[in-house]
């Protein structure tokens, strides 16, 4: 039996659904689903990552590669041959503009690039490094945190971030900026711990596996960490620690953290 396709969130419906050469009449046409619609928008006039637009499509980014290149192909087909385009159908639904993470939810990302999410009062906000689904093992390298909100120990909301290329000692204040009361996190090197620390945050690292279940331990007090984490990303034969080897391969540009 195959397997069933995810639906696939989108924003809004396209303004325009049709696109005709002129001069031509033809019985052919090519038809671009919503979904494969929303992927060119998001990827090739928004400008975010492939893993961006899996995010906010709520699916994998296997699946958005796979359909992107199909649409791309799509529209290649009716510019090289002329053949009428009509945008219509595809597995998908509108976005409720309350979901986690939403390019307009968030007014584009524009808002993201300096983003300071409210938090109401009594909710514990936990931060996670993340990445597909999982818990990133390298803190200073995250491109995506998600949030979660708890009340009563129960999550309440849920949103996934964009770090927007901030990295090392820049995210915690990040956090800071985003209320964020808990780090759950894999690897994470010592002077981003002290500016964890300095912050305030409450910081829970070498945990890995699926974010969500990380959080529902911890909630439920189950959570295993290690206490005297360390990034092995900074384990090589120089000392990070000393802000020596001002090699950015990894990071290390004489930055503090």
């Amino acid at each position: 039996m195959a397997r069933r396709q995810k639906c696939r969130r989108i924003c809004n419906e396209p303004d325009y659904d049709n696109f005709l050469p002129v001069g031509i009449l033809s019985d052919d046409c090519i038809n671009l689903t919503l979904d494969e619609y929303e992927m060119i928008r998001l990827i090739d006039f928004e400008k975010l990552t492939h893993e961006q637009c899996a995010n906010q499509m709520q699916i994998s980014r296997t699946t958005v590669t796979e359909s992107y290149g199909k649409a791309r192909y799509k529209i290649a087909n009716c510019l090289v041959n002329g053949i009428p385009l009509f945008i219509s159908g595809g597995n998908y639904h509108i976005c409720d503009k309350k979901t986690d993470y939403c390019q307009n939810c968030f007014k584009s990302f524009e808002m993201s690039k300096n983003i300071i999410i409210p938090k109401g009062e009594n909710i514990m906000r936990i931060a996670v490094t993340y990445k597909d689904g999982d818990i990133f093992q390298h803190f200073g390298h995250s491109e995506f945190f998600k949030f979660y909100d708890i009340e009563n120990k129960n999550i309440s909301k849920t949103q996934i971030v964009d770090t927007m290329g901030n990295g090392h000692g820049a995210l915690a204040n990040f956090l800071v900026q985003n209320h964020v009361d808990v780090l759950i996190c894999g690897g994470i090197g010592g002077g981003a711990q002290n500016a964890i620390a300095q912050a305030g945050i409450k910081l829970y690292g070498g945990v890995s596996g699926n974010a969500d279940e990380a959080v529902n331990m911890f909630i439920n007090e189950r959570l295993q960490f290690n206490p005297e984490v360390k990034c092995s990303h900074h384990n090589h034969e120089h000392s990070c620690e000393k802000h020596n080897c001002k090699e950015d391969k990894h990071g290390c540009t004489g930055n503090k953290y």
